[in-house]
């Protein structure tokens, strides 16, 4: 039987997802075939509604609509004196669902070895800006345990260094090489708990 071009290039598409591979992608296209009204239609209305409406925080770097205000940067709710930086989305979702953190996030983007990536990509300079604006006490640099995590997390500590901020590092119990929206809530917990402190200026 001839192949349908549409559906190939879909789980061409659906493979390029992270953990999903060809066979996985065949399903997922089957399924999505079979519940055309139910998954499709709708699936292709709200995929066109993000591609379009929702970009990213030049200050903070979380994902916000581009027709409201960033609610990361602009919790009035409550007043954290912490930021936590991390690399990416995926690893403050993380965060947040352990519910070991009560804070400010700030969403990297990457890493500074990162295949691409140069400093001036990602947001340092707007972290500096946070915590001199917001009056921040403490720094958690919550990068993975990677060379290019660690090389990110030596360069922040540097941008910092001449503010009255103290800056902690997770604990070493994670996994060398490990990445952050892998680890499950008890290493996560063990590691925010146990966190090490870098620099304290205002000592």
């Amino acid at each position: 039987m001839q192949n349908i071009s549409e559906i190939e290039e879909l789980i061409k598409l659906i493979s390029k997802l992270p953990g999903l591979g060809p066979k996985s992608a065949k399903r997922i296209v089957l399924k999505l075939i079979n519940n055309r009204d139910e998954l499709v239609k709708p699936m292709a209305n709200i995929l066109a509604q993000v591609y379009k409406n929702v970009i990213r925080c030049n200050s903070c770097g979380a994902l916000k609509s581009n027709s409201s205000g960033c609610l990361n940067c602009e919790n009035t709710k409550e007043k954290y004196h912490k930021i936590c930086v991390v690399e990416d989305i995926a690893d403050q979702w993380s965060i947040e669902n352990s519910n070991i953190f009560q804070g400010y996030f700030h969403i990297l983007g990457g890493t500074i070895s990162s295949v691409g990536q140069r400093k001036e990509d990602l947001l340092i300079n707007s972290l500096v800006e946070r915590v001199n604006r917001d009056k921040i006490e403490e720094v958690i640099l919550a990068t993975s345990a990677t060379v290019e995590g660690q090389t990110t997390a030596y360069y922040i500590q540097d941008s910092l260094k001449n503010l009255d901020v103290k800056i902690t590092k997770l604990a070493q119990g994670l996994p060398v090489g490990g990445e952050i929206e892998s680890l499950d809530d008890g290493t996560l917990f063990s590691a925010f708990k146990n966190r090490s402190n870098l620099v304290s200026n205002s000592d």
